[in-house]
C-alpha cells in the first residue's frame, strides 16, 4: 500500500453509520402501498449490483414524518446487514426517488467529505477486500447478520483526497456507462412490449380506422391494417387475421439433451434454464459442455430460435435469440423453430405477456415441481395478423433486439474491466495513471460472449 495512504476502522474513519428507526412507529404491512411519498426499502431493492426498483413499497408523508432515523440523503451508501449481508447501493442523482428510508435489515454509510469521497466509499464496500472482512465477521447461519459493532471493526484504506476522487471518477465512469446501457435496454424492451400490445392486443390502428381517426402511422403502414373486425374463438379480432396455436406456426419443436456442464472451455456453451432470466441471457456466465459432432449439429442454437423452460419454478420462462453464439441447449428447455422468422418474433412477444405466463400456470397446475410438456407450451392461442404486418413488426423490433445484444455485450466488457481494476485500485496495487492506460486500451472478450 502506498506510503501516503492510511488504514482506518469504520469506527475511526470519517463516516457515520446510521441505523433505521426500530421504534413503535416502524410501519406495518397495512401501511405500505404501491405508490406514495417515501420509498421504504426492502431486501429486494438492494442487490449485489446496486438498487433494483422492480418491487417497491411506499409510506405516506405523515408516516415518514413520524420516523426519526434511517432517511437517506444524496450520496449515502446503503448496506444490507441481515439475510443477504453485504449488498450495497449508492443513492446518487440517478435514483428517481427523493424520499427513501431503510428497513431494519440495513444501515446507512454516510461519508464525511472532503476526508472521504462518498463514491470511493461505495466502491470500497463492493470490493473483495470489504467482502472478505464481512465474511469473517457476520454471525448467524440460519439468518446471517452483521451488527453495527462488527461493521465498526472493518478496515478501509483511505488514499489522499485527490486519489479518492480519481478512483471514484475512473470506476464511476464505467459504472455509469453500465447503468446507462441497462436503462437503454429496459427502454428498448418496453418499446417492443408497447408496440405488440398496441397492434396485437388492443388493436389500436384498427380501432382508429373503424372510428374514422388517423392511426398515427405512415400511410404505407396504416394501409396494411383492416378497418373492421370479425368474430373468433378469442373474441373480436381484426378482419382477415386469424387465431392460431403456437404449434401451428412452428416447423420444429425439440427437447434439449442431458449433459454435464463445465466451467472449463471443453466445447460449446451449454444453455440451461437457470441461464435465462427475464427473457435475457448473460452468455459470459453460461457454462460449457462436451458434445459429439452429431450432438453439436442436432442441438446447436440458431438465430430465430425460441427457447422455453419446461420444468421448475421458471416453467414458461423464454427467450428469443436474435443472434446465437456457439451453444447447445439442455434437456429442460424446449426449442421452437419457425419457417417464417417474422412469426418467431411475434410468438416470443406473445410469450413475454402475462397472458402466456397465466396460460402456462393454468396448464401445469399447483404441483410442488411444475412441469410442462412441449405440447402444453405450444398449445397457447394467439391472434396472428397478415404476413405483411407480421413482417413489419419484425422489421421494427429486431433492430431493437440487436441493440440490446450490443449494449449487453459492451456492459459485460466494462464490468470485467471494472472488476479487474477495483481491487487493484482500492489496495493501491495499481496507480491512477496505470488504470487510465488500461481503460484507454481495454482487454478484449472471448468470441461468442
Amino acid at each position: 500500500m502506498p506510503g501516503d495512504w492510511c488504514v482506518e476502522t469504520f469506527e475511526n474513519a470519517p463516516l457515520q453509520i446510521i441505523d433505521g428507526d426500530r421504534g413503535t412507529n416502524y410501519p406495518n404491512q397495512t401501511e405500505f402501498s404501491a405508490a406514495g411519498h417515501c420509498l421504504f426499502l426492502n431486501a429486494g431493492n438492494v442487490t449485489t449490483t446496486g438498487f433494483r426498483f422492480s418491487d417497491c413499497a411506499f409510506i405516506t408523508a405523515e408516516k415518514d414524518a413520524l420516523l426519526r432515523k434511517g432517511k437517506l440523503v444524496r450520496n449515502d451508501v446503503v448496506l444490507t446487514t441481515r439475510g443477504t449481508v453485504g449488498n450495497a447501493a449508492y443513492f446518487d442523482d440517478s435514483v428517481p426517488f427523493d424520499n427513501i428510508r431503510i428497513n431494519s435489515g440495513m444501515v446507512i454509510l454516510r461519508a464525511q467529505t472532503p476526508a472521504l469521497h462518498p463514491r470511493y466509499l461505495y466502491l470500497f464496500v463492493r470490493s473483495a477486500l470489504f467482502h472478505a472482512q464481512v465474511s469473517a465477521l457476520r454471525t448467524g447461519s440460519a439468518q446471517p447478520q452483521l451488527p453495527i459493532q462488527d461493521i465498526n471493526r472493518i478496515e478501509i484504506p483511505i488514499p489522499p483526497s485527490d486519489e479518492q476522487h480519481a478512483i471514484a471518477h475512473i470506476l464511476g465512469t464505467l459504472d455509469d456507462k453500465i447503468e446507462l446501457n441497462r436503462r437503454m435496454n429496459e427502454t428498448l424492451v418496453a418499446m417492443t412490449r408497447a408496440l405488440f400490445k398496441s397492434w396485437f392486443v388492443d388493436f389500436d390502428p384498427v380501432r382508429a380506422k373503424v372510428a374514422g381517426r388517423d392511426p398515427g402511422l405512415p400511410k404505407s403502414l396504416a394501409d396494411l391494417f383492416p378497418d373492421s373486425f370479425e368474430d373468433s374463438e378469442l373474441g373480436e379480432i381484426p378482419k382477415g387475421w386469424r387465431v392460431c396455436f403456437i404449434r401451428d406456426l412452428t416447423s420444429n419443436i425439440q427437447y434439449g439433451f442431458t449433459q454435464s456442464a463445465s466451467s472449463d472451455l471443453v466445447g460449446p456453451r451449454f444453455l440451461r434454464i437457470t441461464d435465462i432470466q427475464g427473457g435475457k441471457v448473460d452468455w459470459s456466465t453460461v457454462p460449457y459442455c462436451e458434445v459429439t459432432p452429431e450432438e453439436h449439429e442436432r442441438y446447436s442454437l440458431k438465430p430465430g430460435d425460441v427457447l422455453v423452460a419446461r420444468t421448475g419454478a421458471s416453467t414458461g420462462e423464454n427467450i428469443y435469440l436474435s443472434y446465437a453464439p456457439d451453444a447447445v441447449f439442455a434437456s429442460y428447455l424446449v426449442r421452437f423453430q419457425f419457417p417464417d422468422l417474422a412469426n418467431a418474433r411475434l410468438v416470443v412477444a406473445f410469450m413475454r405477456t402475462q397472458a402466456y405466463f397465466e396460460y402456462v400456470a393454468g396448464g401445469i397446475g399447483g404441483s410442488a415441481q411444475p412441469n410442462a410438456s412441449a405440447q402444453v407450451l405450444a398449445g397457447a392461442q394467439l391472434v396472428v395478423p397478415t404476413p405483411s404486418i407480421a413482417r413489419m413488426f419484425s422489421d421494427l423490433v429486431v433492430p431493437l433486439d440487436l441493440s440490446i445484444v450490443a449494449n449487453a455485450h459492451e456492459s459485460r466488457t466494462l464490468t470485467a474491466l471494472r472488476d479487474t481494476l477495483l481491487p487493484k485500485l482500492i489496495s493501491g496495487e495499481l496507480r491512477i495513471e496505470d488504470a487510465k492506460r488500461v481503460i484507454h486500451d481495454p482487454p478484449g472478450q472471448a468470441a461468442g460472449e
